[in-house]
């Protein structure tokens, strides 16, 4: 069973850091004051607001913001300002060691997607495929903060994943599996295969979501996943949003799903909201969930903090 970090409570530190591409320092200061509205405190990364082109600033950098935060017993949570690119270049800096002793929360999506998914594989810690610095702000739909705090503020187990009313889970191919769910953003998981923090799927519950990618370049993602195995090692699969992909080839994203991922046979359920949509589910990765496509229902099995 993976470590669970301490809960989130009002009054608590949030470090902020920014892992991968830069934001600018209005969003992040209009974002902060959202959160000590909020009635938290707040750590600043060394390099929360650097700019270095595409990253905010070289790896190592960026790599000792995450550490710093992991040291710091101030700090109840990390969280990204953003995704964007470079998140994967940290990951050699890391020392998995010192996370695991110190376990915090820590959420995100996009390109954070691979460093929620390290920990979880090299430190062994519960993270959080949920909101960011740049979702603290009046337009966030209140079920997305919902689902956050549900997830990191308190002890409810199980904990049933619905979506909005308005938006129907839907189960394709029937089963009923448990095991930890991992997973995220297609771009960020295919960019891990080959190398030394390529994503372990055996025995675990994909979900995977993507945005801004025509379905060519979706068929890609899962092909080349495919083709590494991840599919076959896998227990079941979750498809979340394609958010804004073009269709290619008079092929849609469902199109893909029911080509590539109904044969396989695997329980299979889709339409989750989460990632990049207007609506997001807190996802803790590595926590046990059961996925039931039988009577259409996903629930964490284990309070995802402690």
């Amino acid at each position: 069973m993976a470590i669970k970090p301490p809960a989130l409570q009002r009054g608590d530190t949030i470090g902020l850091v920014t892992p991968g591409s830069p934001l600018d320092a209005t969003i992040i200061n209009t974002r902060m004051q959202y959160l000590r509205d909020m009635g938290f405190n707040i750590a600043f990364g060394a390099n929360l607001y650097s700019y270095d082109g595409i990253v905010a600033a070289p790896a190592e950098k960026r790599a000792e913001d995450v550490m710093s935060m992991f040291r710091n017993q101030s700090v109840k949570m990390i969280l990204p300002s953003r995704g964007g690119t470079g998140v994967q270049t940290i990951l050699p800096f890391l020392d998995f060691d010192v996370i695991r002793a110190n376990p915090k929360i820590i959420s995100g999506y996009s390109d954070i997607t691979i460093l929620l998914n390290c920990l979880f594989q090299f430190s062994d810690i519960v993270t959080f495929h949920s909101l960011m610095l740049i979702d603290f702000r009046n337009e966030t739909p209140a079920y997305n903060f919902n689902q956050f705090f549900e997830a990191t503020s308190t002890f409810t187990s199980p904990r049933i994943i619905r979506n909005p009313p308005d938006m129907p889970l839907i189960s394709v191919v029937p089963g009923n599996v448990t095991g930890p769910i991992i997973g995220g953003n297609m771009t960020s998981l295919v960019g891990t295969l080959g190398t030394p923090f390529e994503i372990d799927t055996k025995g675990k519950i994909l979900f995977l979501e993507e945005t801004h990618s025509p379905t060519n370049m979706i068929y890609r993602y899962l092909a080349q996943l495919s083709m590494a195995g991840k599919f076959n090692d896998c227990l079941g699969i979750i498809m979340g949003q394609c958010t804004e992909c073009p269709v290619s080839y008079n092929t849609t994203y469902a199109d893909l799903i029911n080509q590539m991922l109904v044969p396989l046979g695997k329980p299979l359920m889709v339409n989750l909201a989460t990632g990049h949509g207007r609506y997001k589910a807190a996802i803790p990765i590595g926590a046990s969930v059961n996925l039931n496509t039988i009577d259409n229902i996903l629930t964490v099995l284990e309070a995802t903090v402690s």
